[in-house]
């Protein structure tokens, strides 16, 4: 089985940071929600879970793997729950790229048929949804400053930039031969324009998680509560309030064409009572939700519509490129009631 990484080499690496001694054992691939490659293992009797690039790494791969691990660091003893960092390399010499080693985590992800006994209580699913939304108010509460997080991102003007960075993103899909064009998402134009006129005039920088729904989070096995926040390749420094936008543009809307599918479904909070729920957990002025749940639909809409793009030149799966791109027509129906 070709496992991904030089066992060898990151044993002696191990040895040198004082993790036991021995042989890597017990190598187990496990399913990420990106292409980045995860493996858990046991050496001297402790579990590890070996996080690093994918097999063919994009250009900011590697920084990537040091951002994850320098923000997990930073929030090690906050209240916040995540993966716990044992340790990191950041030099790609080693074995060839960035990695890191963190906790194994004791919970499930929920995306799929719920397991027991979640999936038998409406009363635990509702808890599960607002459990959802505890997780991203306690990490916008955070100070990033005192965890030493200065630096980590850019928030000046973080919510300025925000529509023309995404409508650069949709522009460059003319270098994909026979892409349907941008006039096949329903008020593109006119969504951008709206969002540059009601753009909240300030907020307060914090933590933002980034990709934040809940196929990046597990639960624990015995209860509501959430085991961990995972897959952080896309933190920085912004608006907090982004990642529950997120929340409510990924939260199924009864259309069937949400991002995410949880099975029973019944039970879980609506989007009012997402909102209502971080607002108990926040002191973040929340008059502008919509603003954000609006944002978040035109930001992941155009990032769909970039793999229906690579599918029309045939550099992605046709199917996989059609279904996005309805889901990116829905987004911008979405976006647009909003807006009415």
């Amino acid at each position: 089985m070709e496992l991904a990484v030089d066992i060898e080499s990151l044993a002696t690496w191990m040895t040198g940071q004082g993790l036991g001694s021995g042989p890597i054992t017990d190598v187990t691939p496990l399913a990420g929600g990106t292409q980045n490659i995860l493996l858990r293992f046991v050496r001297d009797g402790r579990a590890y879970v070996f996080r690093r690039p994918p097999a063919h790494p994009r250009p900011n791969s590697h920084e990537t793997m040091r951002r994850e691990a320098r923000v997990l660091r930073a929030i090690a003893d906050t209240n916040v729950p995540h993966p716990g960092l044992i340790a990191d390399c950041g030099d790609e010499s080693l074995l060839g790229y960035a990695f890191y080693l963190m906790e194994p985590v004791d919970g499930f992800n929920p995306v799929g048929q719920l397991p027991q006994p979640h999936a038998g209580s409406s009363a635990m699913r509702h808890a599960m949804g607002l459990a959802l939304v505890d997780g991203i108010a306690a990490l916008g509460a955070l100070d990033h400053r005192t965890l030493g997080l200065d630096g980590f991102g850019k928030p000046d003007n973080f919510l300025a930039r925000q529509v023309d960075r995404w409508r650069g993103q949709l522009a460059s899909y003319v270098e994909f031969p026979d892409w349907t064009g941008p006039d096949a998402l329903p008020s593109v134009a006119a969504v951008g324009d709206w969002l540059e006129r009601h753009r909240p005039a300030e907020f307060t920088p914090g933590i933002l998680h980034g990709d934040y729904h809940l196929a990046n989070v597990m639960y624990r096995h015995d209860s509501p509560a959430l085991a961990a926040i995972i897959d952080w390749e896309l933190a920085t420094i912004g608006d907090p309030l982004l990642d529950l936008g997120w929340v409510l543009a990924t939260w199924p809307d009864g259309s069937g064409a949400s991002t995410v599918s949880v099975t029973p479904w019944e039970g879980f909070p609506t989007a009012a009572e997402l909102v209502a729920r971080y607002g108990e957990g926040s002191a973040r002025d929340l008059s502008a939700i919509d603003w954000y749940h609006v944002l978040a639909c035109y930001k992941l809409g155009i990032l769909l519509e970039g793999t229906h793009a690579r599918a029309c030149a045939g550099k992605a799966p046709r199917e996989t490129g059609d279904k996005l791109h309805g889901r990116a027509i829905h987004l911008f129906e979405r976006a647009q009631a909003l807006i009415r």
